[in-house]
């Protein structure tokens, strides 16, 4: 009998508080991940993986459309 092994890789990432900033910004702004990565010109993915804790550091470049993007100051991003 072969026996498998699960290991859910997502219960170990943290989403670091930037994350968890954008996805809340995002969401009140009632934005989908896919027209915020358009907004801010920045891949989807990497919209994906900040907000669920696969990225836990941005370039100043990314940070600062992100921010535009969402009509918020880079400061209170990082709050």
């Amino acid at each position: 009998m072969d026996t498998f092994y699960y290991f859910d890789t997502t219960i170990s990432k943290k989403i670091s508080p930037i994350g968890k900033n954008i996805k809340k910004l995002r969401k009140q702004k009632g934005l989908s991940q896919d027209q915020l990565s358009k907004l801010a010109d920045i891949s989807y993915n990497t919209v994906i993986k900040l907000e669920s804790g696969g990225i836990a550091n941005l370039s100043i470049n990314t940070l600062q459309r992100l921010a535009k993007s969402l009509d918020f100051s880079v400061d209170k991003l990082l709050k």
